[in-house]
């Protein structure tokens, strides 16, 4: 059975949105392919990395919260 092809545009985005949810995600985690960095600065535009930077941010200070709020729980 034949993979469904998306039209070019729709493929691209998808694959734009996880490749700066990815670079980030390396970014945070502070470890990155010379290759890859070098790639991604091709592919991806500096507004998407700092919504998605921003985005990531207050998702894990929400998590550091929350998981301080646990553990000092009565």
């Amino acid at each position: 059975m034949a993979a469904q092809k998306l039209p070019p545009e729709a493929n691209n985005k998808s694959s734009s949105l996880l490749r700066t949810f990815k670079a980030v995600a390396w970014g945070f985690f502070g470890v990155r392919k010379n290759s890859s960095y070098q790639e991604d600065i091709k592919r991806l535009t500096p507004l998407h990395i700092i919504g998605v930077g921003l985005v990531a941010a207050v998702l894990f200070v929400v998590a550091l919260v929350v998981l301080v709020k646990f553990v000092v729980a009565p």
